[in-house]
């Protein structure tokens, strides 16, 4: 349970972050509040009108996104160790058929990628290279394409507050056009208040949202690297030569295990040779 939980430590500090800005916003501190007259949920909630729910709404679904993508791309929905011992397992025994079987069957990016090199391990290595850096380069590009959405909300929120800047600044001039004069202090810092608060909450949904998009881009690059080093490894045997080679070793290894011939037998046993019969 701690290793989990250190390897979501980024995003679990950004999404902690993220909650305390509206508790913040509303409870401010209260002493003071309380003595300026200041409400300060409808301060910073309130007076952003329309523009400030809709940011808050995107602030949580940039929750909801988060913790998805916190289940969803890790070591154990990617490069699962169950997975990868039952397949090595399979194909150290021979059984390529069971081994093209299980990777079929098994539902995270080490199935596919093995799965889509051993159905073309019949036309050879090379084209079974091909086939696993295709299916790793659309797997990954999948898993970029889910994290996206977090880019465009944390490259889009600014752009939202920015629009309230833009609209309390209206209000403000519309304000002073009609009375034809400079209002009141209140007045002022009431249509100011709108453009700042909106600015507050784009900048505050933005920089949690593109904090946690890097750090699940760069947890996806490290999976995926990982992932193709394991496929690498367990596929190695179908390389030209590897099972030769293995034999060879395997041939040498037991040569050096083999006891030497004492002093007394005269000759070195042969392999298949009979033995000497006593009379």
């Amino acid at each position: 349970m701690l290793r989990k939980i250190t390897r979501l430590g980024p995003a679990a500090v950004v999404m902690t972050l993220m909650l305390a800005l509206p508790a913040l916003a509303q409870t401010g501190v209260e002493g003071d509040a309380s003595a300026a007259g200041i409400n300060y949920f409808d301060f910073f909630v309130v007076k952003g009108g329309v523009i400030a729910f809709g940011l808050i709404g995107l602030s949580i679904i940039t929750l909801a996104l988060t913790i998805e993508h916190a289940v969803s791309i890790r070591r154990g929905t990617i490069v699962p160790l169950e997975a990868h011992e039952r397949i090595k397992a399979l194909i150290d025994k021979r059984a390529y058929l069971d081994a093209l079987q299980y990777s079929g069957e098994e539902p995270t990016m080490l199935g596919y990628v093995v799965h889509a090199g051993l159905v073309e391990a019949p036309n050879g290595f090379a084209a079974m290279e091909r086939a696993i850096e295709e299916t790793l380069d659309e797997r990954s590009a999948r898993l970029f394409r889910k994290i996206e959405y977090l880019n465009i909300i944390g490259n889009v929120a600014p752009m939202i507050g920015l629009l309230g800047t833009v609209i309390g600044m209206i209000l403000l001039f519309a304000e002073i056009h009609a009375a034809d004069a400079f209002p009141g202090a209140r007045i002022v810092a009431d249509k100011v208040a709108i453009a700042l608060i909106t600015t507050f909450w784009g900048l505050a949904v933005a920089i949690p949202s593109l904090s946690i998009y890097g750090v699940f881009r760069n947890r996806i690059d490290v999976l995926t690297a990982e992932c193709a080093l394991t496929v690498e490894q367990l596929l190695s045997v179908f390389k030209p030569g590897a099972q030769q080679t293995a034999r060879s070793a395997a041939g040498t290894a037991a040569t050096t295990r083999a006891p030497k011939p004492s002093a007394e037998s005269g000759a070195t046993p042969q392999p298949g040779s009979a033995s000497p019969s006593t009379t």
